[in-house]
């Protein structure tokens, strides 16, 4: 492992998990019953195993990454093929009826993978809140780097019949006004937050939103707030529960499909 990697990953590690810390011990043990063994004390989270594969690419539980590509890879599975949709990807116990893929990595491994090959969080798209914590309708000034660097391209691999295929997953989602795929733009990594020490993604099980939500790791940036606009495509969907690899890249020239 290179130096630098080491240095990067001790310190999104630190920040990754410092919300599994265990609590303090109370001032005064409580009471036992004499004849229940006591308790043994409860063993702190393990952190994640940072596996080597060779060549710059290294695994984080079920998450892959290729410091050359500034790649990352994981497995997912179709949810619904057609249908209203809001999510582009949920955890089992996320928004799964109105998710287009689902998948059972640890949003914390995607996390620090992002952090691992340097892609910066961009909170560009959420309003700032007031003292009163309602929001204020203003929006941060995010620097023109960050924004760059905060835009990812998500594309979907899957087997059809034997034939190994790629596409942007925009092309899996119909904008319902027009009957046609969402455009080649980029999706916006943010990086999503922590509420009572807990990485949010985990507790909610959202990682992509289309309709703009804090919570989610990653949201698309061209959508409005139209309850009825995303569906999928069914005429590119493969079937439900199909397998797929999610693969997450820098945002560079789009490449989209001929129309069906």
């Amino acid at each position: 492992m290179s130096r630098r990697l080491a240095i990067l990953l001790a310190a999104a590690t630190s920040l990754a998990f410092a919300q599994d810390q265990p609590p303090a011990a109370p001032s005064s043990p409580p009471a036992q019953d004499p004849a229940t063994e006591p308790a043994k004390p409860a063993a702190e989270p393990a952190k994640p195993q940072i596996e080597k594969l060779g060549e710059g690419r290294y695994r984080i539980g079920t998450v892959t990454i290729d410091q050359k590509k500034r790649e990352i890879r994981f497995p997912a599975k179709v949810n619904m093929a057609e249908g209203l949709v809001e999510f582009l990807l949920c955890l089992q116990q996320g928004k799964i009826h109105e998710a287009l893929l689902i998948t059972e990595i640890s949003p914390t491994h995607l996390s620090l993978a992002f952090t691992l090959l340097r892609f910066p969080p961009s909170n560009e798209l959420f309003s700032t809140i007031d003292e009163t914590g309602h929001m204020t309708g203003l929006y941060p000034e995010v620097p023109l780097a960050v924004k760059a660097g905060a835009r990812i391209a998500i594309e979907v691999e899957w087997n059809d019949k034997g034939t190994t295929r790629r596409n942007p997953v925009n092309e899996w989602l119909q904008y319902s006004a027009k009957n046609t795929a969402m455009e080649a733009g980029p999706w916006l990594y943010n990086g999503s937050e922590f509420y009572e020490g807990k990485f949010v993604p985990e507790m909610t099980g959202d990682i992509a939103a289309i309709r703009i939500d804090p919570g989610a790791m990653i949201n698309y940036p061209g959508a409005d707030n139209d309850d009825n606009v995303w569906f999928g495509f069914p005429k590119r969907v493969p079937p439900k529960d199909t397998p797929v690899t999610i693969i997450i890249t820098p945002f560079y020239k789009p490449r989209t499909l001929p129309k069906p």
